[in-house]
């Protein structure tokens, strides 16, 4: 089917959420990504990447009109994008629900309102709900003014202001009057009873929900650097979280390209400890207390059964990931195929993946609380592992198919046993695992520092016996393994700025052409925020200063960031909002606000 609205810009989507599942809505009012009834469900609105067949929900004006304005709600997860039609404007505000606890409400509430101003504006409501990997239209029926869509048991409903009667799979137009809003109500139900809530209703949600939001956002102080653009990154982190478990998602969609119109699509509904981890310091950075300790108390579960080891990777109650597959039709993002479901790296040794989940232990420890007994028990497995393991190949960060010796991973293998060591300061360690530990994180760093340094090149590299560098080892200044001031660590730095460069601010994760995957490599956002991060912990704030204002330039309309960015045209891509890259910016600037200030004489510029 050719679709008649090709999809928009990745970055012309805004995220709607609720933390239990998110939707993505396009500039000209369509959601074209939701899946239920969680992140990781089936796509009810999925033309993202699976074409017009896929469904589709969209709330605008008719014809087509130029936005003139689109933003979040101020410190809330509600969008606002006003149209200009005929001199007229119409606004469409919208948001999901996400306190429902002690209320008889649905787990999945969206609410959309029209509201026009200078005169009566014309628009039109294209609610097309679509089921899963073969596009299963629903059985309808009508209970009062509300349609019910129906497959077994799952339930979508559409309530609409009074006089609004919408056709599924039929463009319905509408009329909006000034001081008469037309209210659109979507509720989820899966194998539970269908709940049904009022326009009017649903509208004191919403704003009951932004009240609570500003509260929120109200304790993250003032005073932080950018702190504008580090809210709105909090605020999409809390997003996309997964409230039933605490489990932050990599991203809420699949299959969005790296490359458009190549291959390297890929599923990232699950949660990655590492990045989840790294989000854990962003929030504890921020006083977030609560965040950071919900993930650990979900971590303790989701590992139980496989401790002591770590996966790479766990869905949102911390089951195995399903096996990677393709979704034969879907014709993709801009023809981006395969589109994938599932994901591959569930299986991989991932070394690094313990130094994150560790340290983000000893940053909940050193901000004055202990661990739980089962939880310390826990973390002295991860380091076991470390110990026994740090000297076998791994699939590193990159996730790269072919297993070698990554500097990256040897370095958070390290930071694993150092950051347990120094929990086992104010927690029982026996004696012998203690001196483990010691033997190993001593052997770790005496080898990374023989055979992963190149002194041609003043830097530590990508991986043992191999000139490439890796931006992910932008980490080593804030590990503690070289002092920051050493020759080694400025030197890695300022290789990896200027030889991994895309442009600007813009950095490449390694080499281009260097990880057997068809198809060129784009920059990747968050090693852009690790060299912020970088230069402010060597003592380089102007410079971390002056890179993050250029990052903020490559931000979405509306705050937010894709895990890659096009070098040459600027363009987003890949899964969309990427938890890592927001994480990763909220860490630069705290790195920031922890680094001396140049003008009172703290530090080198």
């Amino acid at each position: 089917m050719t679709d008649p609205r090709p999809p928009a810009p990745i970055s012309d989507y805004g995220l709607l959420g609720d933390t239990r599942t998110a939707a993505l809505v396009s500039g000209d009012g369509a959601i074209d990504w939701l899946c239920v009834p969680r992140f990781d469900g089936e796509p009810v609105f999925g033309r993202l990447v699976g074409g017009p067949a896929a469904g589709t929900f969209r709330v605008g004006p008719v014809p087509p009109a130029p936005v003139v304005q689109r933003r979040y709600r101020q410190d809330t997860a509600t969008i606002e994008t006003t149209w200009e039609v005929d001199g007229r404007r119409l606004t469409l505000t919208e948001s999901m629900v996400a306190e429902i606890t002690g209320r008889l409400l649905p787990t999945t509430l969206l609410v959309r309102r029209l509201s026009a101003e200078g005169g009566t504006v014309g628009a039109v409501v294209e609610f097309d709900p679509r089921l899963g990997a073969r596009h299963r239209r629903p059985r309808l029926h009508r209970r009062g003014n509300a349609l019910v869509c129906q497959w077994g048991a799952l339930a979508v409903s559409l309530d609409c202001t009074p006089g609004v009667t919408v056709e599924p799979g039929r463009t319905t137009p509408v009329e909006v009057v000034p001081g008469r809003p037309l209210t659109l109500v979507l509720a989820v139900a899966d194998r539970e009873p269908l709940i049904h809530v009022e326009p009017e209703a649903a509208w004191e949600l919403v704003l009951g929900d932004e009240a609570r939001w500003r509260a929120w956002t109200a304790g993250i102080h003032g005073s932080l650097p950018f702190r504008e653009a580090v809210v709105r990154s909090l605020l999409t982190l809390r997003l996309l979280t997964y409230s039933p478990s605490q489990a932050p998602v990599a991203a809420p969609t699949m299959s969005l390209p790296e490359d458009p119109g190549g291959v390297r699509n890929w599923d990232y509904r699950y949660v990655w400890p590492r990045d989840a981890s790294i989000g854990v310091n962003a929030f504890l950075g921020v006083g977030k207390l609560d965040e950071a300790h919900g993930f650990l108390a979900w971590l303790l579960h989701a590992s139980r059964l496989e401790r002591p080891r770590l996966p790479a990777l766990f869905t949102l109650t911390g089951r195995h990931v399903p096996r990677e597959r393709e979704l034969p039709g879907w014709p993709g993002y801009l023809g981006s195929v395969p589109v994938r479901t599932g994901n591959g790296a569930a299986g991989q040794h991932q070394l690094d993946g313990y130094g994150w989940v560790v340290d983000a232990a000893w940053v909940f420890v050193q901000a004055g609380h202990r661990l739980y007994s089962e939880t310390w028990r826990a973390v002295r497995g991860f380091a076991d592992v470390v110990a026994g393991r740090w000297g076998e190949p791994d699939a590193g960060i990159w996730e790269v198919r072919e297993p070698g010796h990554h500097v990256h991973s040897k370095l958070m293998g390290w930071l694993a046993l150092d950051r347990a060591l120094r929990i086992g300061d104010t927690h029982p360690l026996p004696d012998r695992q203690r001196r483990r530990w010691q033997e190993a994180r001593d052997a770790i760093a005496d080898e990374v520092r023989t055979r992963g340094f190149d002194p041609a090149q003043s830097s530590y590299v990508r991986s043992y016996g191999a000139p490439d560098l890796d931006s992910a080892v932008l980490v080593l200044p804030l590990l503690g393994l070289d002092d920051v001031a050493s020759a080694r660590v400025r030197g890695t730095v300022d290789a990896i700025r200027e030889r991994l460069s895309a442009g600007g601010p813009l950095l490449y994760r390694y080499p281009p052409g260097r990880d057997g995957l068809p198809g060129p490599e784009n920059a990747f956002l968050p090693c852009s925020f690790w060299l912020v991060q970088a230069l402010a912990s060597t003592g380089r704030r102007r410079e971390a200063e002056e890179l993050f204002r250029e990052l903020l330039d490559h931000a979405s309309p509306l705050g937010l960031y894709a895990e890659e960015l096009d070098p040459a045209t600027g363009a987003h891509l890949g899964n969309y909002p990427q938890t890592l890259t927001h994480a990763a910016l909220v860490q630069a600037a705290l790195a920031i606000r922890d680094s001396p200030d140049p003008g009172d004489g703290g530090g080198p510029v």
